[in-house]
Formats: C-alpha cells, sequence, structure tokens
C-alpha cells in the first residue's frame, strides 16, 4: 500500500533501474564494486561514454576525476578500488550515483565502516552535495551523527514513525525517547577494582592473509583478567574477525598461542575450546550464531546439549531443553511467542539477545563479544551493555571487539587500537576519547600520541 512522490508526481518504480532513472542513487551498506577494477571503471560500468564502438577510456577517466574534484571527493580515477582503505571506496559507491546524475542519495548506515575523521569527511561531501541541491536520505541509529549531519529527522518505531523532528530545535534525549518510548539511563558503571589473574591470554598470534600477501594477524599479544572487559576498537577489515575466530577456533593460526585459564587450547578444536571456558557472540548473528530454521529451544541449547543439565545417558532431555529455553526467554526479555518459534522469525536485536542468553548464562570465565549491538536499537543495544557489565562485575574476563568508538569507551577498562593486523595501541579507558582512537584506527600514531 502506499505511494512514492518524487517532486509531487506518484511515480513505479519496478526496479532499481527504474530508480536510477528517477535520479535516484543508493549507497548501501555493503559496498557493490568491482574490486579487480579502477575507480573510474567502477563508476562508469553500465554507462559507459562511447567512441564509436569502444568505451571512450579519456572521456572516462576525465568525466570522473572532475566529479571527484567539484565535490571534494579526493579520489585517484587510476587507482585499483581493491587496494583503497573503505573511506575512499565509499566516496567511490557516491560517485557511481552522482556520474548517473542522482538528484535523491540514499545513504545507508555509511559510516560502519568508517573511523571518525572519515565520517566527518563524509558529511562534509555531504554538505557539497545538498549546496548543489540535492537531496539525502541518511540511514543510521547513531545520535551524534543524526544531531552533525541533518537538517530533519523522521524516527522509525516498530514499523511506524514515531516522531518528525527539526534537528536544530531537538536533542538526543529526544530522539531517543520517540526511538524507545521512554528515558535511557546509560548502566551504572563501577569504578574497575584490580582485576585478578589473567583468563586469556594471546601469545605471538599469527593468521595468514589470502592471497599470500601480508598476514591477517600479525603476531599479535594481549592478556584479558578476570574482572576485566579489554575492548579492541578498529575499522572493519584491520584483521578483527580473523584474531577473533583463531581464538575460538574457527580458523587455523600460522604461529602463536592462545590460553584460556592457563590452559593451552591453541591445536584444541572449537567444541573443546568452549568446554575449556570459552563464551563467544559471533559477529554475525544469523549466519554464524544460530540455526535460523530450528526453534528457539535448539538454539538456546546448542553447544551445551551434552551437560548434564540437558542430557541423560547419552539422550537430549527435551522437557529440560525446553523449560532451560522459557527460563532464558524470561530472563533476557526476549519477544517470542514461545520457546518452539524459529529463531529466523525473530527481530535482529531479539535474535541477538537469545545469542547473548546462550552464551552468558553458563558462566564460563572468559567471554568474547564480538560486534554485540551492531544494528540494534537503543533499548536492545542497553540490554546487552547490562548484560557485559554483569560479566564483569561477575568477576569474568570479557573481550569486546566493536567498530563503535562510543560502545568501546563506555564498557572497556583497557582498549587495544588494530590496525593492519596488529595491536597498535593498548590505553587506560581514562587514556582514550574518541579523537585519539580515531587517529589511531586510521593508523596514525605520532599524531594520536600528541
Amino acid at each position: 500500500a502506499g505511494e512514492i512522490l518524487l517532486a509531487g508526481r506518484a511515480v513505479t518504480l519496478a526496479s532499481p533501474i527504474d530508480a536510477i532513472a528517477h535520479g535516484l542513487g543508493m549507497v548501501h551498506q555493503s559496498f557493490r564494486l568491482f574490486n579487480s577494477l579502477t575507480v573510474w571503471q567502477n563508476v562508469v560500468y553500465g554507462a559507459e561514454p562511447r567512441h564509436g564502438a569502444f568505451v571512450d577510456r579519456r572521456s572516462a577517466r576525465e568525466r570522473v576525476a572532475a566529479l571527484a574534484a567539484r565535490y571534494g571527493l579526493a579520489v585517484d580515477a587510476d587507482a585499483t578500488v581493491g587496494r583503497l582503505p573503505v573511506g575512499v571506496r565509499q566516496r567511490v559507491e557516491i560517485l557511481k550515483a552522482l556520474y548517473r546524475d542522482a538528484r535523491i542519495l540514499i545513504l545507508d548506515e555509511p559510516t560502519a565502516v568508517l573511523t571518525p575523521r572519515e565520517s566527518d569527511a563524509l558529511f562534509a561531501v555531504m554538505r557539497e552535495l545538498t549546496a548543489d541541491r540535492r537531496t539525502i536520505l541518511f540511514v543510521t541509529h547513531k545520535l551524534r551523527e543524526v544531531m552533525a549531519a541533518t537538517d530533519r529527522i523522521t524516527v522509525l518505531r516498530d514499523g511506524r514513525v514515531a516522531a518528525r523532528l527539526v534537528t536544530r530545535s531537538t536533542g538526543p534525549e529526544e530522539i531517543t525517547r520517540a526511538m524507545t518510548g521512554r528515558n535511557i539511563v546509560p548502566p551504572a558503571r563501577e569504578a574497575a577494582s584490580a582485576p585478578g589473574a589473567p583468563m586469556l591470554e594471546v601469545d605471538g598470534l599469527t593468521v595468514a592473509g589470502r592471497g599470500g600477501g601480508r598476514p591477517a594477524v600479525d603476531g599479535v599479544s594481549f592478556a584479558v583478567r578476570a574482572g576485566e572487559i579489554v575492548g579492541i576498537a578498529g575499522v572493519a577489515g584491520n584483521g578483527q574477525t580473523e584474531l577473533v575466530e583463531a581464538i575460538v577456533g574457527m580458523r587455523s593460526a600460522s604461529a602463536g598461542r592462545v590460553r584460556v585459564g592457563g590452559h593451552d587450547v591453541s591445536r584444541l578444536p572449537l567444541r573443546a575450546r568452549r568446554a575449556a571456558g570459552l563464551a563467544y557472540i559471533p559477529e554475525d548473528r544469523a549466519a554464524t550464531g544460530t540455526a535460523l530454521r530450528a526453534s528457539a529451544a535448539y538454539n538456546l541449547a546448542l553447544g551445551f546439549q551434552r551437560q548434564a543439565s540437558l542430557s541423560h545417558r547419552g539422550m537430549i532431555d527435551f522437557a529440560a531443553m525446553r523449560a532451560r529455553a522459557r527460563r532464558l526467554i524470561a530472563r533476557y526479555a526476549i519477544k517470542i511467542p514461545d520457546e518452539e518459534t524459529p529463531a529466523g522469525s525473530l527481530s535482529g536485536g531479539n535474535l541477538q539477545k537469545l545469542v547473548v542468553a546462550r552464551e552468558l548464562d553458563h558462566g564460563a570465565p572468559v567471554a568474547i563479544a564480538e560486534q554485540p549491538t551492531r544494528g540494534l536499537d537503543v533499548l536492545a543495544t542497553e540490554f546487552i551493555h547490562r548484560a557485559i557489565l554483569a560479566e564483569r562485575a561477575a568477576g569474568r574476563a570479557v573481550l569486546l571487539v566493536s567498530s563503535e568508538l562510543s560502545e568501546i569507551l563506555a564498557l572497556s577498562d583497557r582498549i587495544l587500537v588494530m590496525y593492519e593486523g596488529r595491536m597498535l595501541a593498548d590505553l587506560r579507558a581514562e587514556q582514550a576519547d574518541e579523537d585519539r582512537l580515531g587517529l589511531l584506527m586510521g593508523g596514525v600514531v605520532a599524531g594520536a600520541a600528541a
């Protein structure tokens, strides 16, 4: 139901090609680029200038370079896209839309893979575009960015419009109330007591990169102690995923050691590492964290079905499994009809709560939380932050991997910064702020120290 109006006229958009023809351009959260091609080849693909039967390469390069200069999108038209930083690749995506003369740009979570400095540069580009009478629809859940980059705000809650606000006349508190229906009080975070013994130790861990190039993880060493949250900050693609997968046993390491509770688990399979005391909240709750077609009860038991509480003489106790599921659904406020409902029918926030409930319920001494609130609303984020802080309060070691600097700063006792597979810095929480971490995430050490 409903209709789409462009310049006051109703239109029917049956495909992306229709949208492009009507002047709409989309910059996706996950880039749609050919990494083996150059910038100009990506930008003009499908709409190449021609000289007779051939692509007019000179004209294509010149048009792309001129477009980039006009809007302050600094990029080398002849650079190979796969070798560019993610912030520059995003500029290529914007150039693709501008090359097709998009008058309306839709940016979907465009800062998810950017450092704070790269985000500020994007906002400057957005201001250039609106100065040229272009319209931007900016989809984000980050309140700082809403306040920094927008003129007007539409808040969606449960698929409906909850508020329409003018940015200069509102603030984060009012936006949050519209998003959630209530005031959000950040979880209380007690001052860190003296942490205990090292519970997770990583020593010289190295993970090979793709295609025989530089390692994805290059000689990384650190420790997480009991009663401590250690955050790893970094722009996506700098080795964080490979590091975590090597720690939990999903990926082979070419060198180094991993110890859990003082025991070397480097050569143990994933199941044995979990049994040794690792809980793991994976980055992708749908692809890695759950079996979407299975029930919530099955998903809440996965990995723990051999425990005495859920099995008897080698057979799963299904009544106990369902009872445990009902208990966890109530404790973690998972919105679901019942425990037999397939996990795939849950919203992103409730699916994440299901994963968190399963992993944290058994009290493993080490918990690894990888992007635990990615794509979640304010309420679900608040709930998961409280759960992570409760793990710390219970004396457990928590490794938090997140691209959200506000999350890293709010929860961590120590912060590690990862860049191109290496640990660039190890800071106490009181030594860090967004500016310093942003510089380090971009590989700038001297400026961050200053």
